[in-house]
């Protein structure tokens, strides 16, 4: 690990001091290693030829759209990158959906683009995160014994 001096202005270093005791960090080390690894994330996904990425689409949408909760599973079976989904009513009319994608940044973000423009969906935020998330300061749970990956047998 580096040690570095930045210099930062006394309004954003309040900011950082204060999400500091709002999240809870250690440090404010830890805090702007954090801000660095989100800031890099999608750039490092987005590359051209990387490997496969993991993300996250979030998105309200009024369940009363006519045909529009078939539309969006059609639309995550065309696409092909959605690993798991959580489903939650959060008011009357609107459900909030969750899916948890794997696959290239590009087929992520057609997916979501083809979801969030359908008639009905009024939010979506897509989040992508480089599979190699651990060479850039996370750990990787390959190689912690506590952790086991078990993958269904095909048979």
């Amino acid at each position: 690990m580096q040690r570095i001096t930045i210099t930062i202005d006394d309004a954003l270093l309040a900011d950082i001091d204060r999400l500091c005791d709002a999240r809870g960090y250690g440090s404010r080390s830890e805090a702007v290693r954090d801000i660095v690894r989100d800031a890099l994330a999608p750039a490092q996904a987005a590359q051209a030829g990387s490997p496969a990425c993991y993300g996250a689409l979030s998105y309200v949408y009024s369940h009363s759209t006519r045909d529009l909760a078939r539309r969006l599973t059609d639309e995550g079976h065309r696409h092909g990158v959605s690993v798991a989904s959580m489903h939650v009513h959060v008011t009357h009319d609107d459900c909030l959906e969750v899916a948890v994608l794997r696959g290239s940044a590009d087929a992520m973000r057609a997916y979501a683009d083809s979801v969030t423009t359908q008639r009905g969906v009024r939010y979506g935020h897509l989040h992508l995160i480089p599979e190699g998330r651990a060479e850039v300061g996370g750990h990787d749970h390959a190689h912690d014994p506590r952790h086991r990956e078990t993958v269904p047998d095909a048979g």
